[in-house]
């Protein structure tokens, strides 16, 4: 049976080590790219400077003029990262992400944004590796079946030192989006870029050495 197969499919793949950290890296990127990108729409500022002659600027335009709905776009946005960062909520951040993905790709491809609808959809595909990573979480919309009692669900761990590391990344990669989107200090962005990368190959280095080891 397709149900029985995928649970066997995502126990296995759940006890490889290095899809733990693709997961937490792949959350970290989601949220760092919307939460202040969502900030601003719920402070009420607009997107983009792009004019309103262009299709693209009119479309942003039109949506900033609706005032409510524009900071409802950014509420979700800012909510559905927030969720991806704390670890109980982290399922429900990815299932909220799955609309407005899809809507930011059709919009993407609809208005014509050069290679823009390639990123949307790669960012679309991540959203959807991380709704597959927490399936026995969402499995209950798929199926009415009770998890089998032979399956024991892998939770992979990390090294306290990656756990430090993570944070480090999180926080930096956050302040560099920020700063673009004028919510931090721009003067920083270079002390933020450079110690999100220096925190990421530690990071990485700690799993290599450590991590690859640590399976539950």
């Amino acid at each position: 049976m397709i149900i029985a197969r995928l649970d066997r499919l995502f126990v296995g793949v759940r006890a490889i080590p290095f899809f733990l950290r693709m997961t937490l890296f792949t959350r970290i990127l989601l949220a760092a790219g919307f939460i202040p990108t969502g900030a601003v729409k719920l402070l009420g500022q607009r997107f983009t400077l792009i004019g309103p002659e262009s299709p693209i600027g009119a479309f942003f335009e039109a949506m900033y003029q609706t005032g409510g709905y524009w900071r409802f776009l950014g509420l979700c946005q800012v909510l559905a990262g927030l969720m991806l960062l704390i670890p109980r909520t982290a399922h429900l951040g990815a299932l909220l992400f799955l609309p407005i993905m899809a809507n930011i790709l059709v919009i993407t491809v609809a208005l014509g944004f050069g290679g823009t609808p390639v990123i949307g959809g790669l960012m679309l595909l991540a959203v959807m590796y991380l709704c597959a990573w927490d399936y026995h979480r969402i499995r209950g919309i798929v199926t009415e079946r009770s998890w089998p009692t032979e399956l024991r669900v892998p939770r992979p761990r990390l090294d306290p030192l990656e756990r430090l590391g993570f944070a480090v990344f999180a926080a930096s990669l956050l302040a560099v989006f920020g700063a673009t989107r004028s919510l931090a200090p721009t003067a920083w962005v270079a002390a933020f870029m450079l110690l999100a990368l220096l925190a990421g190959v530690a990071t990485l280095a700690r799993f290599l050495f450590v991590g690859r080891r640590m399976t539950t």
